[in-house]
């Protein structure tokens, strides 16, 4: 081969080209961003809104709903939900199709809502409607702590608001950082009812007095241009502007006298510096803890964004008040750090194995160094080719790259190979001719090999969605690996050949060290003649009896269907992350005090679990809906490095689900950390149960009760729940708007009045350091603890006389929702489950849908997010990109051999491939999953790769040295059997480490290490029997075919014996 020839002839130029590969991919590693996962998530642009004092279902009918209806259809979005919860507050959240420009999608979004802002309620457009790109990629958690207890929550927040965030949001590589559950400072205004009374007051009357003399007044200015008559100097003027303090408040005029005496706020009121929401209480391992969620930056390197957040939290330390401490207690970079440990050790024992394998085969240290020698530079060179497609070093390409090893070595193995094998038959040739006339013979295949792995994998390169994603980089990194392979193959490993290979050295000459190495080699070569003596008897009888190949071989593509639809499936496998979370439910309307007493006895038992090292328990918040009740709460139980510990986080879920239920007074149900975070909250399917028809929230509850049931009694679905529930108690204020207008009660003052009392009353803002703050009005505790407190409020009448608000207003206990969801524009029940054992998540999906329609009807169904929308758009993703691929095989195949017989000789060994890999995921018990569908597209390009051999050699010895069919089949597998047994056991032992890895993401290197590596296995054993045979029957087909075309008027090829058995 003339290209292969320069090389050859100069050596130091290959050895340059290496090098230089080599410095690129070094270089590209170093700034390559290290996440776990590329970007799989749907960016997500969230809308938040609060309407203060307002119920679930008015906050989802007057702010919710004109919102979604605004929204829905903005381009490019994929679906659209809503939470509305009984504090007022509601969160819209809309996903986007993967791959868009969160920027974009922002402000689409608030364009939408710029236009639905005349339809909010007053109290909502004061407070202001909230549109940012939310990010899913949580990289860290960092927490304020007073362990002796020196400062309270309210402080610790605010302290991280004024003094960290900044800080933190300023370092590269971090997207957000805030701070969570709210509770920022707020001026609180606790009235004293009997004192209003006293002095004839009302809370109208005093929200309006401080939002007089709390406010900006632009006052204007002196002499300021237009001027009649020039002055020498203008002068702006000030005038009032906002309170700063607490003082500043006290002294606020509700009444001045005549007499020069005054009534101020102080008299009425008690006035604290407190906090905006008080519906949320955070602890860490029974300590009070304000947790400060840090966002990554799309595109930045975790782990050195952790550091860096490590370090300028150590900085910022050091100026914290005595009694303040921080910590981490939740760290994403822990497991992607452990995880690319494992990856390396994987890579380096896999490494030291294939080289094992070749020395044992070559049986020369010379030519094992020059096989190897490609493995370090067509790696490292692959990061170049990520830096240049705009990859991460995430599990997908590490996984990718340990794959690789065995896969980029089959090369130069080949050259090696093949080099040895003409020194051996020639002892005249030189090793330079030697090496020339290998190439000659072995360059073909060499391109057509690396052509056909490259064609498996960039088909799916273009598919879109999330399949896209997690194929995309996989895909291309070992195409690329093997592009570098190739091209060493042709160039450096030749060139090393030709300086490096010498003719083997006579027996007699062997030193005593060289025999001890020898003997068990030659034990070997005898084992391995033998082997390939009954091998090749084999190939004789399928080469002779094509009926029996084509049955066997229907047998097998029959039993791997049948395997494969019989296996349980899933999108991404769970895994041990060192993190377990844990959903607290109390009853119903269940105090949050009630809340934390449960919790904090929870809390300390899970401390006490061998293994677990921090548990960040936050009472008020429930996970499951992403809605604040004081009768939920969440618990994240952090893990012990996995060196460390014995435990799994499984094994701690059970524990945990069982000190739930042995504390008094609450349950907890506890979950593994989802694969991949921002799909899924507990692992599971979410979706949401909604009628096209308008059904109330009663009958959708009615509606989400009938489903619930079946499904539990459903056996491919286990743990299936509801969050949405209308029997939560409550009270409903029944206001007799005839009589309050009778009296000359203004409404509007009435309504006022009922938020400023029993809820939290808006007023206006303040400022504080430079920033800005809310002002609320609410009454003292004692006084809005029962409905009779009603009659110590008081609103004004028409003709000046204060009037108790029970009399007009009557409060009647009621069941209703404590958070109220929508998927898109439609009322919603969320539902969370999971597959029972034994079955897929699709097929949990499936009878979900299935249940809805046999029990509710066609007026119903489900609408999915995360993992199980993407479960739904998958469909049959995977089996395109494999049909795919195998096209792309052969038409490359067709072109190479100008034939459109011979390429399907080459295809036959894929089923073998199939029944490989989904034999050992069966035999091991694992799931099928993304990972093994990737790994199938490894074993179809390998299968394909070593088929090329034979069918190359076949025609080879038919047009070079005339052989007959059925003598060119079996020659060439007898040939090639020994290099393809060798770069198949290569490639086998390499995985292996990859499927009995332990530690960090060993659950995902299990899905492919056991599917590469079985199959490939299946391809060795098994395919190699019936390619000779399938090549033999379709060459003799073809000729037929052919001779019948011409009419007999030309010459066939020779076919001499083929026909005879």
């Amino acid at each position: 081969m003339s290209f292969s020839n320069f090389f050859i002839k100069r050596p130091i130029f290959a050895t340059v080209l290496a090098i230089i590969l080599t410095l690129v991919g070094v270089m590209s590693m170093r700034v390559l961003p290290v996440e776990q996962y590329p970007s799989v998530v749907p960016p997500t642009v969230s809308v938040s809104a609060q309407f203060p004092g307002a119920d679930a279902e008015t906050v989802a009918q007057t702010v919710a709903a004109p919102l979604a209806e605004a929204i829905n259809g903005v381009e490019d979005m994929l679906y659209m939900t809503s939470t509305s919860a009984d504090n007022g507050t509601m969160s819209l959240n809309v996903a986007f199709n993967i791959g868009t420009d969160g920027d974009i999608n922002t402000i689409n979004v608030n364009n939408r809502v710029q236009g639905a802002l005349s339809q909010l309620p007053e109290a909502v457009q004061a407070q202001g409607v909230t549109v940012e790109l939310q990010s899913s990629s949580i990289l860290m958690l960092v927490a304020l702590i007073s362990p002796e207890g020196d400062y309270d929550r309210t402080y610790m927040q605010n302290y991280a608001t004024l003094n960290i965030l900044d800080e933190l949001r300023q370092v590269p590589g971090v997207g957000n950082a805030e701070v969570l559950g709210g509770g920022e400072f707020a001026m609180r205004i606790w009235m004293d009812p009997d004192k209003l009374a006293q002095y004839d007051l009302t809370p109208t009357e005093v929200a309006a007095a401080i939002r007089a003399q709390n406010t900006e007044v632009p006052a204007g200015s002196l002499a300021a241009t237009p001027q009649s008559d020039p002055r020498a100097f203008s002068y702006t003027i000030t005038a009032g502007g906002r309170l700063s303090d607490v003082d500043d408040f006290r002294e606020i005029f509700l009444r001045t006298n005549p007499d020069g005496s005054s009534l101020l706020l102080q008299d009425v009121a008690r006035i604290e510096l407190g906090a905006s929401f008080y519906g949320v209480d955070a602890r860490l391992n029974g300590a009070a803890m304000s947790p400060i969620i840090i966002n990554q930056q799309p595109g930045a390197n975790a782990l050195e964004t952790a550091a860096a957040v490590k370090a300028t939290m150590g900085e910022l330390e050091g100026r914290f008040p005595p009694g303040l401490e921080q910590v981490v207690p939740y760290d994403t970079t822990l497991f992607i750090d452990a995880s690319v440990n494992t990856v390396t050790k994987v890579f380096i024992e896999a490494f030291l194995i294939v080289g094992v394998i070749l020395f044992i085969f070559l049986q020369n240290w010379r030519f094992t160094v020059i096989a190897m020698s490609v493995v370090p530079v067509s790696v490292l060179a692959t990061f170049a080719g990520f830096y240049l497609f705009g990859f991460s070093i995430n599990l997908l390409t590490l996984f990718a790259l340990v794959l690789s090893i065995g896969i980029v070595v089959d090369d130069a193995i080949l050259v090696v190979e093949n080099v040895e094998r003409v020194l051996s038959e020639d002892e005249e040739i030189t090793v330079t001719q030697a090496t020339i006339r290998a190439m000659k013979e072995v360059g073909g295949p060499v391109i057509a090999t690396s052509l056909i792995m490259a064609a498996v994998f960039v088909p799916v390169a273009f598919l879109g969605g999330f399949t896209g994603q997690i194929y995309q980089q996989f895909a291309l990194t070992v195409a690329i690996s093997v592009a570098f392979s190739a091209l060493m193959a042709l160039t450096f490993t030749p060139a090393l050949s030709a300086i490096f290979i010498k003719h083997k050295p006579v027996s007699g000459n062997e030193t005593t060290f060289r025999r001890a190495i020898n003997t068990p080699l030659r034990l070997f070569d005898r084992l391995f003649a033998a082997i390939t003596a009954a091998y090749m008897w084999v190939v004789k009888v399928l080469v002779r009896f094509w009926g029996l190949a084509l049955l066997l071989t229907a047998l097998v593509i029959g039993g791997s269907w049948w395997l494969y639809q019989a296996t349980p499936s899933t999108l991404v496998p769970e895994t041990d992350q060192g993190i377990v979370l844990a959903s607290v439910q109390l009853p119903d309307s269940a105090s949050l005090a009630r809340t934390q007493d449960y919790m904090s006895e929870l809390s300390s038992r899970v401390e006490e679990i061998p293994g677990v090292s921090y548990v960040a328990a936050v009472a008020g918040y429930d996970i499951l809906s992403s809605a604040v009740n004081t009768a939920r709460g969440v618990m994240f139980i952090n893990m012990a490095p996995w060196g460390e510990r014995e435990l799994t986080a499984q094994g701690l879920v059970g524990q945990v689900m069982q000190l739930g239920a042995q504390v008094p007074g609450g349950s907890a149900m506890a979950f593994n950390m989802p694969p991949i975070m921002g799909l899924s909250t507990t692992g599971g399917f979410t979706g949401y149960l909604q009628s096209f028809e308008g059904a109330t929230p009663q009958e959708l509850f009615q509606a989400s009760m009938k489903v619930m049931q079946a499904a539990n009694q459903n056996p491919a679905l286990q743990r299936v729940f509801t969050t949405f529930n209308v029997n939560v108690p409550g009270y409903r204020a029944e206001i007799d708007q005839q009589k309050a207008l009778s009296y000359g009660v203004a409404l509007q003052d009435l309504n006022a009045t009922l938020s400023n009392t029993f809820g939290n009353g808006f007023v206006n803002y303040f400022s504080y350091q430079n920033r800005n703050f809310q002002v609320y009005l609410q009454n003292e505790d004692e006084f809005r603890r029962t409905p009779d407190d009603l009659a110590d409020v008081f609103v004004r009448g028409g003709n000046g006389q204060r009037i108790p608000l029970s009399e007009f207003v009557t409060l009647e206990r009621q069941a209703k929702p404590a958070v109220v969801s929508r998927f898109g524009v439609y009322l919603g029940a969320q539902f969370q489950g999971g597959p029972a054992p034994g079955y897929s998540s699709g097929q949990a999906v499936a009878a979900m849908e299935e249940i809805v329609q046999e029990t509710l009807g066609s007026g119903w169904g489900m609408g999915w997010t995360g993992t199980a929308y993407q479960e739904t758009q998958m469909g049959s993703t995977a089996n395109l990109a494999l049909v795919f691929g195998l096209l792309m095989v052969f038409l490359i195949l067709a072109a190479q051999y100008e034939s459109w017989s011979l390429p399907l000789a080459v295809l036959t060994a894929t089923p073998f491939a199939f029944l490989g890999g989904i034999g050992g995921i069966v035999l091991r018990g694992l799931d099928t999953s993304v990972y093994v569908e990737i790994g199938m597209l490894v074993v179809v390009g390998l299968a394909a790769k070593n088929a090329i051999l034979i069918v190359e050699f076949a025609e080879l010895q038919r047009k070079e040295q005339g052989k007959s069919i059925r003598e060119a089949a079996i020659t060439a597998a007898r040939l090639r059997f020994r290099p393809i047994v060798m770069t198949s056991l290569a490639f086998i032992f390499g995985t292996l480490p990859l499927a009995l890895a332990t530690g960090a993401s060993d659950t995902s290197s299990h899905h492919i290490g056991t599917t590469v590596a079985v199959g490939m296995a299946s391809v060795a054993v098994l395919g190699s029997f019936f390619v000779p045979s399938f090549y033999a029957m379709i060459a003799v087909v073809s000729d037929w075919l052919r001779r019948k075309m011409l009419g007999g008027g030309s010459e066939p090829r020779r076919v001499a014996g083929a026909d005879q058995p």
